[in-house]
């Protein structure tokens, strides 16, 4: 907006200049216009009301929560039994061009968050936030290892405890346009996060029997970004950079008889520079960018036999570039192209490893090899409108990796594209889209340097050779005012065809629908329905030839509905059910190879609420969530089914959840 407001007023100055005569000597400023009888109110933008004050609602919410299984708080926001209490708020300040903005939800509960911002338009804005997260894994997970301070103790008395996480994540950031003082845009911004995780998480080791254990959390994550934007009138550019930090409280895990049994993840660092731009010439349009990083993570290592260094001087440089070209050719036909280019230069320190076969020193000596990745990808695309309201896009996708000592140092894919865009019928919007993609390269085969044990024929279904076809539609019909559906299906094949060992093919397909209707006026319902179907084939070779098949089905299934103007308008009700359903089934042949077992889940949520009110500013809100959800995993076992193996007990889920929350707002007017 900035660059056609300055575009429109040189052109206005110079048709003034060119027209110019003597005259010009007088003066014609703003300030000398007869304004006497002019009646202003008549030209008042009704549209562009600003009001001055304050606006918006704040309120207070106040529940029970009945639930048996703290899974329940990734549906429901808080997981806790007994009362729970929290505050609202979206509130606006405005006077005199400064401006200020609170938004908070559910804050003083498990999940709930605070924000605020102050500022001066277009000159600059403070902006605050703090935000909680608590998501659970398991509930009651059984262990017998005892935590302290880095030493994992076994012990006879079993201890159930919750396999869950909370984050508290805080930030601030700052704006500030320099526009008013240079004729170019010339902004910056900084902004500084940190993240504090603590809970537990599952995790295993050996020692020297499998342990399934309940690893505790405690790390922290800082990030900062600042940047500076520069635009004239038909380009802009911007300098950046983003840099974190990364470091774990909790040391190298010990048991009494074994130490270092368990290592930590490391401390890290990383940083990055860019630099982009975006330059407009005529009916063209050109942007670039360039990043340049760095990661490193220097960490002490876990001592052991053979082992000649005391810790990781690990580095890895990064640089990516982006080039983009847009133009439009005639009032049909538009053309695009774009090239990318990233490599991972690995520069951490090289050692000597003593060999050793069959327990005794060879004598010879190996060296880690560091792995570099370079990537270049190239898109063209065409879009061409047929007639009014066809719109044709066709495209090309080239993508060549390159890696060193890998089993595969190369590998190129190459995609085909079309779709079909269809807005010429009334009512009703239509979208057609078509792939064909394929995956070459170079010889795979095993490399000594990593993988001397791997059998010749075994791909890995990232590097291996590979055929995709892709199709999708999708439609949208508005028959009448008070009716729309929408709906879209998908499919897409892979076909490993030089794979022996490994996965031979896969299927992905699946639909989805939506329904709106406006009954009347007051009366809105919709539905939603989905499912998606994911059929993998593995083939392997174990002594004996075998084949696997996997088969993954997922259903979602909503409705809804909501009422006002009930009461003299004052009462609004509201319905919303949702079922969701997943089911992964592995089938092995021949069956004497033995089968897995299937994971299975399921989840009714439901949501009933009715808001009244009280007066033109105060309103009170009663709302009922409710949960039940099972699964089954059938790699969850008892702590005593094996005597060789150690868990945290078969933690599947399987509860009813229950939240009454009664809210009261106040608007401000």
């Amino acid at each position: 907006m900035r660059s056609t407001k300055l575009f429109s007023l040189n052109m206005i100055t110079l048709a003034l200049f060119g027209s110019a005569t003597g005259a010009m000597a007088a003066d014609f400023g703003v300030q000398q216009a007869n304004t006497e009888n002019l009646k202003t109110a008549n030209y008042q933008c009704k549209r562009c009301v600003i009001t001055d004050g304050y606006s918006g609602s704040v309120g207070a919410s106040v529940g029970v929560i009945d639930a048996n299984d703290d899974h329940a708080i990734n549906q429901l926001g808080t997981g806790t039994d007994g009362a729970i209490a929290g505050v609202n708020a979206d509130l606006a300040y405005q006077k005199s061009g400064y401006r200020a903005k609170v938004q908070a939800h559910q804050l003083g509960m498990d999940n709930g968050f605070i924000s605020l911002e102050a500022g001066k338009s277009e000159q600059y804005k403070l902006d605050v936030d703090f935000q909680t997260i608590t998501t659970n894994q398991y509930s009651n997970a059984q262990t017998n290892l005892w935590h302290n301070d880095g030493m994992l103790t076994p012990s006879e008395q079993t201890r159930l405890l919750n396999l869950d996480l909370q984050r508290q994540r805080s930030g601030i950031g700052f704006e500030y346009d320099f526009s008013a003082l240079t004729e170019l845009g010339l902004s910056s911004y900084a902004r500084y996060d940190r993240e504090d995780k603590t809970g537990h998480r599952s995790a295993s080791l050996m020692s020297p029997s499998p342990v399934n254990f309940a690893e505790p959390v405690d790390e922290t994550t800082d990030k900062f970004s600042a940047g500076i934007v520069l635009d004239g009138d038909n380009w802009l550019s911007e300098l950046s950079y983003h840099g974190s930090r990364y470091e774990n409280n909790i040391s190298d895990l010990s048991l009494p008889y074994s130490y270092d049994v368990y290592s930590a993840t490391p401390d890290n660092q990383a940083h990055q520079v860019s630099l982009s731009g975006q330059y407009r010439l005529a009916s063209s349009v050109f942007s670039g960018r360039v990043v340049s990083g760095r990661m490193i993570q220097d960490q002490d290592l876990v001592q052991m036999s053979g082992n000649p260094i005391q810790n990781w001087d690990g580095q890895v440089d990064t640089f990516s570039s982006n080039f983009a070209a847009s133009t439009r050719v005639s009032s049909r036909l538009r053309l695009g192209a774009s090239y990318d280019y990233n490599k991972r230069d690995n520069r951490s320190s090289v050692f000597d490893f003593a060999q050793y076969e069959y327990n005794s020193l060879s004598g010879a000596f190996k060296q880690n090899t560091p792995m570099d990745i370079e990537r270049q990808t190239f898109k063209a695309n065409a879009s061409y409108r047929l007639a009014s309201g066809y719109r044709l896009q066709v495209g090309y996708d080239y993508k060549q990796v390159e890696r060193s000592y890998g089993e595969r140092e190369e590998t190129q894919d190459s995609e085909v594209w079309s779709k079909l865009k269809i807005r010429a019928i009334d009512q009703l919007t239509l979208d057609f889209g078509l792939s064909y993609g394929e995956r070459g390269g170079s010889d795979y085969q095993a490399n000594e340097l990593t993988t001397d044990e791997t059998d010749s024929l075994m791909r890995k279904y990232h590097l291996a050779d590979r055929n995709r076809t892709e199709a999708n539609a999708r439609a949208s019909y508005t028959p009448l005012e008070w009716l729309t559906v929408d709906v879209s299906t998908y499919y897409a094949h892979d076909d490993y065809d030089s794979t022996e060992i490994g996965l031979t093919q896969s299927k992905d397909y699946g639909y989805d629908a939506n329904v709106h209707v406006q009954v009347s006026k007051p009366l809105s319902v919709y539905a939603f329905a989905g499912q998606q179907w994911i059929d993998s084939d593995q083939s392997g070779d174990q002594s004996s030839i075998w084949y696997a098949d996997i088969r993954d089905q997922f259903i979602n299934l909503g409705l809804g509905t909501t009422y006002s103007g009930l009461m003299e308008d004052r009462l609004t009700l509201g319905m919303d059910y949702l079922f969701a359903n997943s089911e992964s089934n592995t089938g092995v042949s021949p069956s004497n190879e033995g089968t897995y077992g299937a994971y299975y889940s399921y989840s009714h949520s439901m949501s009933l609420y009715g808001q009244y009110m009280i007066s033109p500013q105060m309103a009170l809100k009663l709302a009922y969530q409710y949960e039940r959800y099972f699964d089954t995993d059938s790699a969850m076992v008892t702590a005593d089914s094996n005597s060789g193996l150690i868990t945290l007990g078969e933690i599947n889920h399987n509860y009813n959840a229950h939240q009454l929350m009664l809210t009261f707002s106040y608007k401000l007017l």
